[in-house]
């Protein structure tokens, strides 16, 4: 298993959460987030182990081995994200 294997599988379990969450009535969100979130989990599958973020992210005891643990904020940080540059996800994220 790589580093950033159970960082990608998180995101990719809080885009089954969301796909499970779409409604007509919420108008596309849950989707659109859902995709945001893969689209993340496929970023992060093609870091190396020595990039900044991940670095950062087991620095702060987050990312395990086998794990990935976001504190509140963090937690907070994805069910708010509403998509865009993975990277600068990742940054928040190890902030």
């Amino acid at each position: 298993m790589s580093t950033t294997a159970p960082l990608s599988d998180h995101l990719r379990a809080r885009a089954r959460h969301r796909l499970d969450r779409v409604e007509p009535s919420d108008e596309g969100r849950n989707a659109r987030l859902a995709l945001a979130l893969i689209d993340a989990a496929c970023y992060v599958d093609t870091l190396p182990e020595d990039d900044p973020s991940i670095v950062a992210l087991r620095e702060t005891g987050m990312l395990k081995p086998d794990a990935f643990e976001p504190g509140d904020r963090e937690a907070q940080l994805l069910a708010e994200w509403a998509g865009g540059d993975p990277a600068q996800l990742l940054e928040a994220l190890a902030r």
